[in-house]
């Protein structure tokens, strides 16, 4: 085929039955989000660079659509919406009453070279939730996300969450030095057990605290295995990490979606800004997550040293939620119009 015909790497096209597919959901997923009270905001496609970057974010400059533009500063499309959510606050909305609920729908670039199912330009929908600390809002963000995938059609699917401060009190107490937890934190969230006793084992540590350590991606079940987490734990940290969940499951049981939920304090998620909870949902027969996200309270701090606004959200995967629907025989299709 001429180049001239083809798409560039990592994008697609859709045709009109899966475009009408794709609107039908956003469309479902705009009006949940307004019933909720969050209200839509767009930002633009492309940041500076240094914007993208501040919190913490240098690891994934490699995998940014960079550019130049007239004054030759360095520009990057947009790799996720969070970030440019909270430049838009400290410099929009910053003054606003607070708490602020916001949300969006647009499409995000990130270069990913050689990962089936994995798009260059894929599409995102979300919410960011500002201005409040507590368990009630975490407990909200999950309701939410269930109900997304609920009035998207998928009745099958899995909440795992879980709170990264459980993992960092468990490092901290022993001491491990900054470049000690990045290799730890990478093996737990790539779920790779062999590296993670690896470098345990290397560290020396005392039996039980590298049992600790080990035990870390395997902690994962019902609310039964909090209790078997609190027993590792031997920090406040930790501890209240595990206070943390078994609130906001309280709060998920009057929301209605406990029953979705499974605890999994192997999920570290992979953007160094999370501070508390955090969850990834997931449906039978689809190797990866439909939406993701969890508490930041550090971020905002990032953009301006002076200010402290907790914040919680989530973003859901559009065509992973319509590849979701195709193999659970759910039928997101729009019939075509008799124009005749």
């Amino acid at each position: 085929m001429s180049k001239i015909l083809e798409t560039p790497y990592g994008t697609r096209d859709f045709l009109p039955r899966e475009a009408a597919a794709k609107r039908a959901i956003e469309s479902r997923l705009a009006k949940l989000f307004s019933e909720f009270g969050y209200e839509e905001v767009v930002t633009p496609t492309m940041e500076f660079l240094e914007t993208l970057t501040n919190s913490g974010g240098q690891e994934i400059e490699s995998n940014l659509f960079k550019m130049f533009d007239q004054d030759n500063r360095t520009l990057a499309l947009h790799h996720e919406m969070t970030t440019p959510i909270a430049r838009l606050f400290m410099s929009r909305l910053k003054n606003s009453p607070l708490p602020l609920k916001l949300s969006y729908n647009t499409s995000v670039f990130r270069f990913r070279k050689n990962q089936p199912e994995r798009q260059c330009e894929f599409y995102q929908a979300g919410v960011e939730l500002l201005g409040v600390s507590n368990a009630f809002a975490d407990a909200e963000i999950i309701a939410l996300a269930a109900q997304c995938l609920k009035v998207a059609g998928l009745k099958d699917f899995t909440i795992c969450l879980g709170q990264v401060e459980f993992a960092n009190g468990l490092m901290e107490e022993n001491n491990l030095s900054a470049a000690v937890k990045s290799e730890i934190k990478n093996a737990i969230e790539h779920h790779n057990i062999v590296e993670l006793e690896k470098i345990v084992d290397a560290l020396n540590l005392e039996k039980s605290a590298a049992d600790s350590l080990k035990k870390i991606p395997k902690l994962n079940g019902g609310i039964g295995i909090l209790e078997k987490a609190r027993a590792l734990a031997k920090n406040k940290k930790s501890l209240d990490a595990i206070n943390n969940l078994q609130e906001i499951y309280k709060f998920a049981e009057i929301y209605g979606v406990a029953d979705k939920i499974i605890f999994d304090l192997g999920i570290i998620r992979d953007f160094e800004y999370y501070t508390g909870m955090v969850f990834e949902a997931y449906a039978p027969n689809v190797g990866y997550s439909l939406a993701g996200g969890g508490r930041y309270d550090n971020m905002l701090k990032d953009f301006d040293i002076g200010l402290t606004c907790p914040a919680t959200g989530f973003a859901l995967g559009i065509e992973r939620i319509l590849t979701a629907c195709e193999r659970q025989g759910i039928s997101n299709d729009v019939q075509n119009k008799n124009i005749y």
